[in-house]
């Protein structure tokens, strides 16, 4: 049951108003460009950086302002967000189980269907920098309908049964090569691989110290590590013959300039503003 933790007029006040970010003479920052087709993965740097769940450190996470704001910032050449299922089997993007932390409301999110996810408003935390309006979460279909095609997306399946829901949005718009579909678990990865998915697995520094992920390249695009874990456990990550290992989840230049230069080639950021304007003063990229 959802409860209410919030004066009700001060969430249906709240609507959806986008943050729109310009640059010098009110020119919005020019994103990653793609030429006639979707963008895809082959388009991606070298050294790629992530902004996860938008960058939670700049913007509201898992929001579309959030999300519109990175795009737009330029700092990233992935958007990286979350996704939990409805009772009605609507994937919307969300982190958490519960609605508790990030919005003005109580509860699971499972516990909605799709006409009441549409009463739900975030709340935006008060350290970000600048100012955030309340907005209703988007749906994963409003996602990649907006940004699809135009810059590459990693979603995490927080509940594995929307893989099936999730691969049929992916391949109806044509962003199969466009699309990092993440799981901690590898067997959902090898569902995701057998779906025609771009798949991905994260694990953790205490998962890393006993994985052996070579034995996941067959079905594996992208290994996501964390950058806490040893020097051993990095170095055996990049060395699995999987295509892609970048860490997660950096904040510092430090913390970057580790994990890249143990071979790391992504860098998965709460903060890809902060960390584009170190490398522009001669960090390294």
């Amino acid at each position: 049951m959802v409860t209410s933790i919030a004066l009700t007029a001060l969430a249906t006040a709240a609507s959806v108003v986008p943050l729109v970010l310009t640059g010098p003479a009110g020119r919005a920052p020019a994103p990653l460009e793609w030429g006639a087709g979707p963008l895809t993965v082959a388009a991606l740097p070298r050294i790629t950086y992530v902004a996860h769940r938008g960058g939670a450190r700049e913007v509201p996470e898992n929001s579309m302002t959030g999300l519109m704001a990175a795009y737009q910032r330029g700092t990233a050449q992935v958007l990286d967000f979350d996704t939990r299922l409805l009772r009605d089997g609507t994937p919307v993007v969300f982190h958490d189980e519960t609605l508790n932390r990030t919005t003005y409301l109580g509860g699971e999110v499972r516990a909605l269907d799709a006409e009441e996810w549409r009463g739900v408003r975030l709340r935006p935390k008060d350290r970000l920098p600048g100012s955030w309006r309340s907005e209703r979460p988007p749906t994963v279909a409003e996602v990649l309908d907006r940004f699809g095609g135009r810059i590459v997306l990693m979603l995490e399946a927080k509940d594995p049964r929307a893989l099936d829901r999730l691969a049929a949005l992916i391949r109806a718009r044509g962003l199969t090569r466009s699309v990092f579909v993440n799981s901690n678990d590898p067997e959902v990865a090898r569902r995701a691989h057998r779906l025609g998915l771009l798949a991905q697995v994260w694990r953790s520094a205490e998962q890393l110290r006993t994985d052996r992920p070579e034995r996941w390249r067959s079905y594996v695009d992208l290994l996501d590590v964390d950058h806490r874990a040893r020097d051993a456990d990095l170095l055996r990550a990049v060395r699995s013959g999987i295509p892609r290992v970048w860490a997660h989840t950096v904040v510092t230049d430090a913390q970057r300039d580790r994990v890249l230069a143990l071979g790391c080639d992504g860098v998965i950021t709460d903060a890809p503003g902060r960390l584009a304007r170190a490398a522009q003063r001669g960090a390294r990229p």
